[in-house]
Protein backbone atom coordinates (compact mmCIF):
# COMPACT_ATOMS: atom_id res chain seq x y z
CA UNK A 1 0.00 0.00 0.00
CA UNK A 2 1.17 3.50 -0.94
CA UNK A 3 2.26 5.60 1.63
CA UNK A 4 0.47 8.95 1.35
CA UNK A 5 2.45 11.78 0.24
CA UNK A 6 2.58 15.00 2.16
CA UNK A 7 0.44 17.73 0.82
CA UNK A 8 1.94 21.56 0.19
CA UNK A 9 -0.32 23.98 -0.97
CA UNK A 10 2.28 26.74 -2.71
CA UNK A 11 0.12 30.14 -2.49
CA UNK A 12 1.94 32.11 -4.84
CA UNK A 13 1.40 35.07 -7.76
CA UNK A 14 4.48 34.75 -9.79
CA UNK A 15 3.66 31.69 -11.94
CA UNK A 16 7.35 30.94 -12.49
CA UNK A 17 7.98 30.67 -8.65
CA UNK A 18 4.96 28.99 -8.31
CA UNK A 19 6.04 26.14 -11.19
CA UNK A 20 9.50 26.06 -9.60
CA UNK A 21 8.51 25.29 -6.20
CA UNK A 22 6.05 22.53 -7.39
CA UNK A 23 8.34 21.10 -9.50
CA UNK A 24 10.80 21.00 -7.05
CA UNK A 25 8.61 19.87 -4.17
CA UNK A 26 7.61 16.87 -6.67
CA UNK A 27 11.15 15.98 -6.86
CA UNK A 28 11.48 15.92 -3.60
CA UNK A 29 8.15 13.74 -2.93
CA UNK A 30 5.74 16.08 -1.90
CA UNK A 31 1.86 16.33 -3.50
CA UNK A 32 2.59 19.65 -4.34
CA UNK A 33 -0.93 21.83 -5.34
CA UNK A 34 -0.69 25.53 -6.54
CA UNK A 35 -2.96 28.71 -5.76
CA UNK A 36 -2.38 32.02 -7.69
CA UNK A 37 -3.81 34.33 -4.61
CA UNK A 38 -4.93 34.32 -1.29
CA UNK A 39 -8.42 34.16 -2.22
CA UNK A 40 -7.57 30.92 -3.96
CA UNK A 41 -5.15 29.70 -1.01
CA UNK A 42 -7.60 30.21 1.52
CA UNK A 43 -10.39 28.02 -0.43
CA UNK A 44 -8.00 25.12 -1.96
CA UNK A 45 -6.83 24.90 2.04
CA UNK A 46 -9.72 24.35 2.72
CA UNK A 47 -11.01 22.08 -0.40
CA UNK A 48 -7.31 19.97 -0.16
CA UNK A 49 -6.55 20.34 3.37
CA UNK A 50 -2.56 20.22 2.88
CA UNK A 51 -0.04 18.89 5.25
CA UNK A 52 1.88 22.25 4.85
CA UNK A 53 1.06 26.11 3.35
CA UNK A 54 3.82 27.82 1.98
CA UNK A 55 2.59 31.65 1.62
CA UNK A 56 3.39 34.72 -0.29
CA UNK A 57 3.11 38.17 1.73
CA UNK A 58 2.66 40.28 -1.58
CA UNK A 59 -0.43 39.15 -3.69
CA UNK A 60 -3.44 40.69 -6.08
CA UNK A 61 -7.15 40.30 -4.47
CA UNK A 62 -6.04 38.92 -0.91
CA UNK A 63 -2.47 39.31 0.14
CA UNK A 64 -0.55 36.88 2.83
CA UNK A 65 -1.53 38.42 5.82
CA UNK A 66 -5.46 38.33 4.98
CA UNK A 67 -5.05 35.31 3.53
CA UNK A 68 -3.20 34.13 6.90
CA UNK A 69 -5.99 35.76 9.06
CA UNK A 70 -8.78 33.78 6.97
CA UNK A 71 -6.60 30.46 7.67
CA UNK A 72 -6.35 30.61 11.17
CA UNK A 73 -10.36 31.72 11.95
CA UNK A 74 -11.85 28.67 10.08
CA UNK A 75 -11.38 25.70 12.34
CA UNK A 76 -10.72 23.35 9.79
CA UNK A 77 -7.60 25.18 8.35
CA UNK A 78 -6.08 26.68 11.94
CA UNK A 79 -4.05 23.69 12.99
CA UNK A 80 -2.33 23.63 9.07
CA UNK A 81 1.27 24.96 9.58
CA UNK A 82 2.13 28.06 7.49
CA UNK A 83 5.76 28.90 5.97
CA UNK A 84 6.05 32.65 4.64
CA UNK A 85 7.40 32.62 1.74
CA UNK A 86 8.70 36.96 1.02
CA UNK A 87 10.69 39.48 -0.84
CA UNK A 88 10.32 41.94 1.53
CA UNK A 89 12.96 43.16 4.03
CA UNK A 90 9.81 44.60 5.47
CA UNK A 91 9.85 42.79 8.90
CA UNK A 92 6.98 44.70 10.24
CA UNK A 93 4.62 41.95 7.76
CA UNK A 94 7.16 38.86 8.27
CA UNK A 95 6.56 39.83 12.29
CA UNK A 96 2.75 40.13 11.66
CA UNK A 97 2.44 37.04 10.38
CA UNK A 98 4.95 35.16 12.79
CA UNK A 99 2.33 36.42 15.51
CA UNK A 100 -0.68 35.24 13.58
CA UNK A 101 0.62 32.09 13.58
CA UNK A 102 3.16 31.36 10.69
CA UNK A 103 5.50 28.90 12.09
CA UNK A 104 8.40 30.31 10.13
CA UNK A 105 9.05 32.32 6.76
CA UNK A 106 12.16 32.34 4.05
CA UNK A 107 12.95 35.53 1.98
CA UNK A 108 12.83 34.49 -1.47
CA UNK A 109 16.01 35.57 -2.95
CA UNK A 110 17.84 34.41 0.54
CA UNK A 111 17.57 30.47 0.16
CA UNK A 112 18.16 27.74 -2.53
CA UNK A 113 15.08 25.30 -2.95
CA UNK A 114 17.06 22.96 -0.48
CA UNK A 115 16.63 24.28 2.25
CA UNK A 116 12.86 25.31 1.55
CA UNK A 117 13.04 21.29 1.09
CA UNK A 118 14.59 21.01 4.62
CA UNK A 119 12.87 23.85 6.36
CA UNK A 120 9.54 22.25 5.32
CA UNK A 121 10.62 18.86 6.63
CA UNK A 122 11.57 20.70 9.86
CA UNK A 123 8.17 22.36 10.52
CA UNK A 124 6.58 19.17 9.49
CA UNK A 125 8.46 17.52 12.11
CA UNK A 126 7.92 20.86 14.70
CA UNK A 127 4.09 20.53 14.31
CA UNK A 128 4.04 16.83 14.30
CA UNK A 129 5.46 16.93 18.30
CA UNK A 130 3.24 20.03 18.97
CA UNK A 131 0.01 17.83 17.83
CA UNK A 132 1.14 15.11 19.83
CA UNK A 133 2.35 16.41 22.84
CA UNK A 134 5.64 15.32 22.20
Amino acid sequence: MDEKKTKILIVEDEEILLTALAEELKQEGFDAVGAKDGEEGVAKAASEMPDLILLDLVMPKLDGIGALKQLKENDQTKNIPVVILTNLSDYDKVSDALSLGAMDYLVKANYRLEELVSKIKTVLDRNKAEATGV
